[in-house]
């Protein structure tokens, strides 16, 4: 497995686990309306998002490689 291809798959697995916390963080903020779970699940998002951001920038730049 390339450097490369590593790097995709860890950028992917990435995604899975903070889309996995985002879920799991608005699980608990419908049992207990803390605050704190909120925050949490929207970070978690805008986390996925910027990953998934950076997995597309990373490939379109070593498309070539």
């Amino acid at each position: 497995m390339s450097l490369k291809a590593f790097h995709l798959f860890f950028i992917a697995l990435s995604v899975v686990l903070a889309a996995f916390i985002a879920a799991w963080a608005a699980g608990q903020y419908q049992r207990g309306h803390d605050a704190v779970y909120a925050v949490t699940g929207v970070v978690a998002l805008a986390a996925s998002g910027s990953l998934v951001w950076y997995g597309t920038v990373f490939r379109r730049k070593t498309k070539s490689l």
